[in-house]
């Protein structure tokens, strides 16, 4: 018997986390696109060491440059991003399209720098092998990759912001107290005395 009380407020402390988690996304849905934003920065930023090895194994024509603006602009698109959306006002559209701007931007150096990934390991003469020595070069491209779909599910949650976010609202996060089904009208007319 004493076991299942610990239980029960354990289950009500995890729904009550959830509530207030849906409660502060009713009040700022764009935390959605925020939260794909800062895992494409991890991702990019946590395994720069294997970019940077693949950039001076290859030596591509501008990858130095690739990576180097996928990197600014992944840093700055936050600056931006927090910008857009100023605390209880509407957003910013000029800041909006800057985003954008930079989302696209980033997805095209990465592609840049996949396409010079490619012709370096497919060429005919002289090609790149990918062998255990330089397993890094798989990883990088890997890596770029999952930066340029995290990168574009952000672009697409902006872009689909003001249908889910009227979603969002419509949830009930009311608590429900016992007792209150009960509790009758109050009059707080004055009483003529």
């Amino acid at each position: 018997m004493a076991d299942q009380k610990p239980a029960k407020k354990q289950g009500r402390g995890i729904r009550e986390f959830f509530r207030k988690t849906m409660v502060s996304l009713k009040r700022s849905p764009q935390r959605i696109p925020l939260v794909f934003l800062a895992l494409a920065f991890l991702i990019y930023s946590l395994n720069l060491s294997s970019i940077a090895n693949t950039t001076a194994r290859i030596n591509g024509a501008n990858m130095g440059q690739c990576e180097f603006v996928a990197m600014l602009f992944s840093i700055l698109a936050f600056v931006v991003f927090l910008r857009t959306f100023p605390r209880r006002k509407s957003a910013n559209k000029i800041m909006l399209g800057l985003l954008f701007f930079m989302l696209a931007l980033l997805v095209f150096v990465d592609a840049v720098y996949i396409t010079r990934i490619v012709s370096a390991v497919t060429r005919t003469e002289n090609p790149i092998v990918i062998d255990e020595a330089s397993k890094f070069i798989s990883t990088a491209q890997t890596i770029v990759w999952l930066h340029i779909v995290f990168v574009g599910i952000t672009a697409l949650l902006l872009a689909l912001l003001p249908l889910y976010s009227k979603a969002i609202r419509k949830i009930n996060t009311s608590i429900e107290v016992e007792g209150n089904e009960n509790i009758d009208a109050i009059d707080i007319s004055e009483d003529d005395e």
